[in-house]
């Protein structure tokens, strides 16, 4: 290399140096004349991956133009049943404690967790790699059971092939949608069962016994929060900020994330938004954890967060009894106001 050509390339080195440390000089400028704390400094270096926009100025959601209507997702799943149009007819008997206490040895999940032959992480939130089979199997045998018809959402909220879960849902909001939609929120027994089937398999995608993330959109790294950044909720920097940490994916784009009966993405991907069944409790329950590197198993549950709880990686999905849901308009959403879709598809 000629010396002059060495020359240049030490200039051009020296000459990027300068553009960032004035790009820096020029933030840290912009941070002390506009009084930008670190949220939203943060929100400017961030460059956004989504198209977000704001729902009812309440939630987020990523926009998507992919859109299939409901009876062509029922024709082609054959799983709807006696159900209303996007749903899933669930029927059969559900395993269930043994004991009233939910803290007792015998419960489920405590049991199930004894199968388990290879672990990721002991700790809670305890993973387990694998699970011995035959060895749950004859383990559950004693457990009663309870017989289940329901149905319950093919998809997380919206419910639409191609669409992304509406986020940042409190349990009351959530129970919301669900009853303008002619449905309700889905009870923790409801959702499991959906889950987990009559087996009781700790996973619900084909061989639920090994944990799989190519399934199921789980064990994603887990970033940190900046909890300024969400408030308000639909400030332009608490989009910034959803669009940062978010690493879920689309209804539908993962066909392997499907239960025994045939309802998609219910380990991973969001929490979910359930009703207790236990008597003295509060009712707002998450089931099926989202994409970090935590439980994603159909029994485990969250119950340490009341009914105005709302996070970046909150949503639900709805059921209904078999039969009783009113038939609505085969699109987004029955109602412009609540409509988490693009204006051109409602």
């Amino acid at each position: 290399m000629t010396a002059g050509v060495r020359g240049w390339r030490v200039a051009l080195v020296a000459a990027g140096l300068c553009a960032g440390l004035t790009a820096a000089v020029g933030l840290l400028r912009l941070a002390r004349e506009t009084r930008l704390d670190g949220a939203s400094l943060a929100g400017k270096l961030h460059q956004k991956r989504h198209l977000w926009r704001s729902v009812r100025a309440r939630h987020w959601q990523i926009v998507s133009p992919a859109y299939e209507s409901a009876s062509a997702t029922d024709e082609r799943e054959g799983t709807r049943g006696a159900c209303g149009p996007g749903m899933v007819d669930v029927k059969g008997r559900m395993l269930m404690e043994r004991e009233s206490n939910p803290h007792a040895a015998g419960r489920i999940d405590l049991v199930q967790q004894s199968t388990c032959t290879e672990w990721i992480q002991r700790e809670y939130p305890e993973r387990c790699a694998q699970f011995d089979r035959d060895a749950w199997l004859q383990k559950s045998e004693g457990f009663p059971r309870k017989d289940m018809h329901f149905c319950v959402d093919r998809f997380e909220y919206p419910n639409v092939v191609g669409q992304y879960p509406l986020i940042y849902v409190s349990w009351y909001e959530a129970r919301e949608l669900c009853d303008g939609l002619g449905k309700r929120l889905c009870t923790e027994d409801e959702w499991t069962f959906a889950c987990e089937g009559e087996e009781g398999r700790p996973y619900p995608y084909g061989n639920g016994y090994a944990r799989d993330p190519e399934k199921c959109v789980t064990d994603e790294r887990w970033t940190a929060y900046n909890e300024k950044a969400m408030n308000p909720r639909d400030g332009e920097l608490a989009g910034v900020e959803m669009d940062r940490l978010w690493r879920g994916k689309a209804a539908g784009s993962q066909p392997a994330c499907k239960s025994p009966f045939g309802v998609y993405d219910l380990t991973g991907n969001v929490d979910e938004w359930t009703t207790s069944v236990r008597e003295g409790e509060r009712p707002s329950i998450l089931k099926g954890g989202y994409w970090g590197p935590v439980r994603t198993r159909c029994r485990p549950s969250t119950r340490s967060h009341d009914q105005n709880h709302t996070f970046y990686q909150e949503g639900f999905r709805c059921c209904s009894d078999v039969g009783l849901v009113r038939t609505v308009r085969e699109t987004a959403s029955p109602s412009p106001a609540t409509a988490p879709l693009p204006r051109e598809l409602e």
